[in-house]
Parts: C-alpha cells; structure tokens; sequence
C-alpha cells in the first residue's frame, strides 16, 4: 500500500529476508557530545533513544536493528557505516541531540547526505577498486570478467546505487518528520541536505536525526525523559 514505508516496500519486492536497520547512536566514549543545561551527555542519550527505537524495530514483523554501539564507548566515523554494510543494513539512522550557545533554541529535524557529498564519497569509491565488490556484491565479478570498459560500468551502477539511496533517503526522512511531529516541535519543517561527518554512504539510505536541542532546558528534560 502506499502508506508503507518505501525502505520495507522495496526490501519485500526483493526478498523475504526482514529489513535491517543500522542504529547510529551518536558520539560515546572520550566523545561525550554536546552537553546539556543540566550537565546530560549527548552520548547518553543517543544511546538511551537508540535502544528504545531497537526494541520498537525488532517487535516488528519482517525488520531487525542491528546497533553501532550498544555501550558508552567511541566508534569512528568511517566505521560506523562500515558496520552497517558488513550487516547489509537497509538503511541507516544516525541519533543526535542538537546543541547552541544560548539555551534558546528548539526542536527537531532530520538530515540527509548532500548531492556534493554524495558525489565526493562516489568519487573515493571509484578510487579503491577494491571497494567495487563490496559495493556491488556479485556484480562485481561479472564486471571484472567482461571486456567492457573497467571504469564506466562500475560507475555507472554505482551511480544508479547513489541516487536509489539518496531518494530513499529523503523519502524516509519525510516519513520520519511526520512521526516527530506527533510528539515534539520541529525545527525543520522539511529534510534537509548537509554534508556531515556520520552521512558518507552512497549506497545504503541515510539519514541523521536531530532528536531536539540538548542546550534548552525544557528539551534536555524531554531527552532524558522514556514517556
């Protein structure tokens, strides 16, 4: 039906296999985050609201989470999306928990990778040839046996990859947007596009939620609060 999230309506067409879900829990570890009015860590509450949206995946028929971290250490950047391939995840979800010098500033929004960055990490992948079977899986074999040209081809497919995943992405994120706006203020009424240090898949749609401002009082309280 259409009121079916497209990343589980895609993965049904393909497979019977459940949908996988990377779960980003931000920071951890030495790096705490933003710190709140009242002294909360951001990494703290990534990872409490990490393993709340774990449990309401795994209670759901057909999907599974598949966590970042599960405890309060560091994991780096460029890993915590190589942890979501290694899993074949179909789609990852990065938590955070904004913050601002003044306490002032509010609410929720949820980030996608820009088309710039997406094209910048296209380019990496082209560059270690080695990442093309990773990427592409059995494809790949079928590729390095034909005569056809060794560059263009894997490009071209990786670049079909890229834009599946970037419209995906964003048609998540719309999804996404509406839900938190049953429970809290929006700071961004639409997805927005950046180039962010945890967003550097082209393959696998990504999105990077901001659960609300840690440096506003009322917000760090409803972080820190299950209900």
């Amino acid at each position: 039906s259409s009121s079916k999230p497209v990343v589980r309506h895609q993965a049904e067409e393909q497979s019977d296999l459940p949908v996988i879900v990377a779960i980003d829990a931000g920071h951890g570890g030495e790096d705490p985050g933003s710190i709140g009015y009242a002294g909360s860590y951001e990494k703290n509450v990534t990872l409490a609201i990490a393993k709340e949206l774990e449990q309401l995946i795994n209670n759901e028929v057909g999907m599974k989470a598949v966590m970042v971290r599960d405890g309060d250490y560091y994991v780096g950047y460029g890993r915590r999306t190589d942890i979501a391939r290694r899993h074949r995840a179909n789609l990852f979800v990065s938590i955070h928990a904004d913050a601002f010098t003044t306490p002032q500033p509010s609410g929720a929004s949820v980030w996608v990778l820009s088309m710039s960055r997406a094209d910048t990490e296209l380019g990496r992948w082209l560059e270690k040839s080695e990442k093309h079977s990773e990427l592409l899986g059995g494809a790949a074999e079928i590729i390095q046996d034909s005569r056809s040209d060794e560059v263009g081809l894997p490009q071209t497919i990786i670049g079909l990859t890229r834009d599946n995943s970037m419209t995906t992405s964003y048609e998540v994120s719309e999804g996404v947007i509406q839900e938190l706006r049953r429970v809290t203020k929006l700071r961004k009424k639409r997805p927005q596009a950046a180039s962010l240090a945890v967003l550097t898949s082209p393959d696998i749609p990504s999105i990077l939620v901001e659960t609300g401002f840690i440096s506003n009082p009322r917000e760090e309280k409803n972080l820190n609060w299950a209900e």
